[in-house]
C-alpha cells in the first residue's frame, strides 16, 4: 500500500513527519507589482500549471471576473495526468467547484467550497496524484475577454507515488430538457432497468466514484424529485444500487427547499427557499467520501427525472471519481448547449 497518506483521519495524521517538498503554481505578478492575475482573450487557453515528475495536487483556489453573461459556463477547466492525450477533467469552471447554472453562492463542503464575497472564491481539496507530470489549463470559450483570473495550485513534489493511487477525474453532463416518458397525469409506467434515466457518469476501468453535484432547472412549481438513483457496477444489466428518491440520494428528506450545506451533502442553491415552490434553479451535492462506490470494470451512475422519468426539466451534473488509467475519453458540449435558460 502507498505510504503517502499515513493517517486516515486528517487531524490525526498531522503529526506524521513527511519527506515531501511543498510547491505552488499561481498567478503572482512576476514583475513584483500587484497585477497578480491573468487576462484570457476569447478562444485562448491559459496553462495554469505544467508540473514535471511525480506529486500530488492538494489544493486549488480560483477567482475570476468577466462582464459576459454566464461566463462560469463559458470557461472550461481541463486537467491532464502523466502526459495523457485525453483530459481526465473537463468541466465548466463554476460547475467544477460545486454549483451549476452559471451561478455562485457561499457554501462549504469537505472537498469543495465557494467562499465570500458571494461565493466567488473557489476552493478544491480533492487530492490529485500524478507520477509523470500534471497539466491544468482553462479555455475562454466566450466572446469577451476574462480580464482577471487569479489562481493558486498547491502541490507536493514526490520521488514517486504508489501504484495503488488512482487518478482524479471529473466530467460534466447536461440534458436539456429531459424527456418525460411517463407523464404525471398518466403515471402507469414503471422503471426497473433505468434505461431512460439521466446519466451522471459512465466510466470504464477500475476505480471508485466519489460523488457529484446535480443541478435542476424546473419550469414549473411541481416538485422535481421522486427520481430514484440507480447505479450499475461492472456491467450489471439491472442496477446494482437502487435508491428511493432524489432528495434521499442527496441525504435530505421530504421535498426540501431550504439552503443547507454539510461536509458530504447539501443544497447550496435554491431559487425559492422561503416557500414550497420548486420552480427555478436548484443545486445539490452528495460526496461518497466515507462510502465510495467501487468498480472493477465499469460504472454507470444514473438518476430518474421524476418518478419513472415523468418530468421534463433541465438537468446538468458534475461527477467526481478516481480510476486507473486509461480512462474512457469524454468531451464537452458546445458553448450554446451549456448556457442556462432564463425564466
Amino acid at each position: 500500500m502507498s505510504e503517502i497518506y499515513p493517517g486516515a483521519a486528517p487531524l490525526r495524521g498531522l503529526p506524521v513527519l513527511r519527506p515531501f517538498r511543498r510547491l505552488r503554481e499561481s498567478s503572482w505578478d512576476r514583475t513584483g507589482g500587484n497585477r497578480d492575475r491573468l487576462t484570457i482573450q476569447p478562444g485562448d487557453t491559459a496553462i495554469l500549471a505544467d508540473i514535471k515528475g511525480a506529486g500530488i495536487i492538494t489544493h486549488i483556489w480560483f477567482t475570476l471576473r468577466s462582464d459576459e453573461e454566464h461566463f462560469f459556463r463559458r470557461i472550461v477547466l481541463r486537467m491532464f495526468w502523466d502526459g495523457e492525450e485525453n483530459a481526465s477533467v473537463i468541466v465548466p469552471v463554476g460547475d467544477f467547484f460545486g454549483i451549476g447554472h452559471g451561478l455562485t453562492a457561499n457554501y462549504a463542503s469537505l472537498p469543495l467550497q465557494m467562499s465570500p464575497q458571494r461565493g466567488r472564491g473557489f476552493n478544491c481539496f480533492f487530492p490529485m496524484p500524478f507520477s509523470d507530470g500534471a497539466r491544468i489549463e482553462v479555455t475562454n470559450e466566450g466572446t469577451m475577454e476574462v480580464p482577471a483570473f487569479y489562481y493558486y495550485i498547491d502541490y507536493e513534489e514526490h520521488e514517486g507515488i504508489g501504484d495503488d493511487l488512482g487518478r482524479f477525474h471529473a466530467q460534466w453532463r447536461r440534458e436539456n430538457p429531459t424527456e418525460a416518458v411517463n407523464p404525471p397525469q398518466e403515471p402507469t409506467k414503471v422503471n426497473l432497468d433505468g434505461k431512460e434515466n439521466y446519466v451522471i457518469l459512465e466510466a470504464e476501468g477500475r476505480g471508485h466514484y466519489v460523488g457529484c453535484n446535480l443541478n435542476v432547472d424546473s419550469k414549473n412549481k411541481r416538485w422535481y424529485g421522486e427520481g430514484d438513483d440507480m447505479i450499475f457496477i461492472d456491467g450489471d444489466e439491472m442496477p446494482t444500487l437502487v435508491g428511493t428518491g432524489t432528495e434521499d440520494y442527496f441525504n435530505t428528506s421530504w421535498c426540501p427547499h431550504q439552503l443547507y450545506y454539510a461536509p458530504y451533502h447539501g443544497y447550496p442553491l435554491v431559487s425559492h427557499p422561503e416557500e414550497a415552490d420548486f420552480s427555478g434553479k436548484t443545486s445539490m451535492y452528495r460526496f461518497h467520501i466515507e462510502d465510495p462506490v467501487y468498480f472493477h470494470k465499469s460504472i454507470k451512475v444514473t438518476i430518474e427525472h421524476g418518478h419513472a422519468n415523468a418530468l421534463s426539466n433541465d438537468y446538468s451534473s458534475t461527477a467526481y471519481w478516481y480510476q486507473a488509467e486509461p480512462h474512457k475519453p469524454f468531451t464537452m458540449l458546445a458553448v450554446d448547449e451549456r448556457i442556462p435558460w432564463e425564466e
